[in-house]
């Protein structure tokens, strides 16, 4: 039997704030893609949407994955109705480049920065409007 999802209770202010700090995630992204520095881009990329996945989870569902693997959040976007089909989508095309970009040594292509940081931007307009129509 696979193990259970691990959540943490979200609140709307909660909500907010996650999809906030996505939004600073993504805006250094987009300054670092500007700027030629393209593991940075992707690294902060990735936050932003991991970042906009807790904010819709939170605000389609209440929790927000709390284990240690990604993979758990993914699993929890599927069940967040499509906003939540929709971050999935674009967090598990660049969940894989997180290793690359984090802690190996090779470099990021520009390409695949810049298509990381607009993925990540898809995931941050989802995380704003659903921010905005909590309480």
């Amino acid at each position: 039997m696979p193990k259970p999802t691990r959540t943490r209770a979200v609140t709307n202010a909660q909500v907010r704030s996650y999809a906030g700090k996505a939004q600073e995630y993504l805006d250094a992204a987009q300054s670092e893609i500007t700027a030629e520095r393209y593991i940075a881009a992707t690294s902060l990329a990735i936050h932003a949407a991991i970042n906009a996945a807790d904010a819709v989870c939170g605000a389609r569902l209440g929790v927000r994955a709390a284990g240690e693997a990604h993979d758990h959040a993914l699993a929890l976007l599927r069940t967040a109705g499509s906003d939540g089909a929709a971050v999935e989508k674009e967090l598990n095309r660049l969940l894989p480049l997180k290793t690359k970009a984090e802690y190996e040594p090779d470099d990021v292509a520009a390409g695949a920065a810049t298509k990381a940081v607009e993925r990540a931007g898809r995931c941050v307009a989802i995380a704003r409007k659903v921010a905005t129509s909590t309480g």
